[in-house]
C-alpha cells in the first residue's frame, strides 16, 4: 500500500522539494525548457529523453532535473538504496504455450474454464521467473522462497482487474514493497512434461500449492477452472467477467491439451474485443486539454500500415509516451475495409514482446 512506498523513502535524507505520492510538478530548466516530474509511489519521473532513454529499473533512474528539483543529496541516496538486478535479456527464452482466440462457433463443451487475468505473463523454470522474452523479473527473494525447484509453473504477474500499466511498472523495478501488492496468478504447471496433459499438469499444481500453508506464501495462487457445459455458459461466463467485475474476458482449455512452444487449438481466449500490438514509429501533438504533451502516437502494425492511437491513455502516459520503437498492445472492435482497427484504444506497453502481431477477425460461416 501506499504506506509502504512511503517507508521505502522513509531512510533518505530530507529532499529539497516534496512531492507527494501522485503529484506531479512542472519543473523549469536553466536553458527555459519545461519538464514535468511525477511521483508514483517509490518512483520519479521525468519527461525528458535522459531519464526515459536509461536502461535501469524505473526507481533507480534519475536525471539532472530531478536532481536539481529534489536535491543532490536525496537523489543519490535514493538511487543509490536500491537493489539493481541485472537482466540477462533473451538468453534462456522459455517454452511459452499461447492461445488462438474463440470466436464463439467452436464447440468447448467439457473443456476447462479460468477468467484471462489482465497481468504480465511469467514462467518459473525452477530457477528464475522469467517473461516471454527470457528476461528475468528482479523479485524480490520472498516472492520467490516457495516457487518449487523440481517444477516448471506458468502464471501470471497480477495486481488486479484493470491494472495492467500499475502491475508493468512494479515487475519491472526491484526493491520496493510495491511487490507486496502483486500475486502470481498460476494456471499451468510441468510445462516441460511435452506428453502430459493439461488436466494431469493441473491436478499436479493443485496438489502442489496444497502441500504448504504458510501465510508469507498467499501471493502464490493455483488459478480455479471450471467445467464448461456448454458454450451458452461460456457466454455467460465472460459477460460476467468483463462487464459486472471489468475483467478481460476468459480462458478455454482442452483436458488433453499438451504444453508446446507454440500456438494451440487445445487453448482459446474469449473477449469482448480483439487486441493485437504495434510498433510505435511517433507522435502526433496534443490539442486542447492536451496541449503540451502527446496527442497520440503513430503506429504500424505488422502488415506494414499505419494508425493514430489516440485514446486510452492517462495524463500521465500523455506526459511520458512510449518510446519509438516500443511495441504496445491496443484494443479495437472491428477492422474497416482497408484493414485499419477501428475504435482502437491504448492498452499497454508490452515487455514480453519486440515485435508487432496482427490479429484478423475470423467471419462465421
Amino acid at each position: 500500500d501506499g504506506d509502504d512506498d512511503d517507508d521505502d523513502l522513509a531512510s533518505l535524507p530530507t529532499p529539497k522539494h516534496h512531492l507527494a505520492d501522485g503529484d506531479s510538478v512542472d519543473f523549469k530548466s536553466a536553458s527555459g525548457s519545461v519538464y514535468k516530474l511525477k511521483r508514483t509511489g517509490d518512483h520519479y519521473y521525468c519527461v525528458c529523453p535522459a531519464w526515459r532513454n536509461q536502461s535501469a529499473p524505473v526507481n533507480a533512474r534519475t536525471c539532472k532535473h530531478l536532481t536539481e528539483y529534489l536535491g543532490a543529496e536525496y537523489e543519490k541516496a535514493r538511487v543509490g538504496h536500491v537493489k539493481v538486478v541485472p537482466v540477462r535479456k533473451g538468453k534462456k527464452k522459455p517454452r511459452i504455450l499461447l492461445a488462438h482466440k474463440w470466436e464463439g462457433f467452436k464447440d468447448v463443451s467439457g473443456w476447462l474454464m479460468s477468467e484471462k487475468l489482465d497481468g504480465v505473463r511469467a514462467y518459473w523454470n525452477g530457477k528464475e521467473l522469467l517473461s516471454r522474452l527470457g528476461n528475468a523479473f528482479p523479485a524480490p527473494d520472498w516472492f520467490i522462497k516457495h516457487l518449487p525447484s523440481d517444477m516448471h509453473l506458468d502464471g501470471e504477474l497480477f495486481v488486479g482487474r484493470g491494472k495492467f500499466n500499475e502491475t508493468v511498472s512494479i515487475v519491472k523495478t526491484s526493491g520496493s514493497k510495491r511487490w507486496k501488492s502483486v500475486t502470481f496468478q498460476i494456471f499451468d504447471s510441468n510445462c516441460d512434461d511435452e506428453e502430459a496433459t493439461f488436466e494431469n499438469r493441473h491436478e499436479s499444481l493443485v496438489l502442489w500449492r496444497e502441500s504448504f500453508t504458510d501465510p508469507d506464501a498467499n501471493h502464490l495462487v493455483a488459478l480455479k477452472h471450471s467445467l464448461v457445459r456448454d458454450n451458452n455458459q461460456v457466454e455467460k461466463e465472460l459477460n460476467h467477467v468483463v462487464e459486472v467485475l471489468g475483467g478481460e474476458g476468459v480462458m478455454l482449455r482442452h483436458k488433453d491439451g499438451k504444453y508446446v512452444d507454440a500456438r494451440s487449438d487445445k487453448l482459446l481466449k474469449a473477449k469482448r474485443f480483439y487486441d493485437a500490438e504495434a510498433e510505435v514509429i511517433g507522435y502526433k501533438d496534443g490539442k486542447g486539454r492536451h496541449k503540451g504533451k502527446m496527442g497520440a502516437l503513430e503506429v504500424k502494425m505488422e502488415c506494414g500500415k499505419k494508425f493514430y492511437l489516440g485514446s486510452g491513455f492517462s495524463d500521465a502516459q500523455r506526459s511520458k509516451p512510449p518510446k519509438v520503437g516500443a511495441i504496445v498492445t491496443y484494443k479495437f472492435q472491428e477492422l474497416t475495409p482497408d484493414g485499419i482497427p477501428r475504435f482502437a484504444s491504448f492498452i499497454g506497453e508490452r515487455l514480453d514482446m519486440d515485435k508487432p502481431k496482427d490479429y484478423i477477425p475470423k467471419k462465421k460461416k
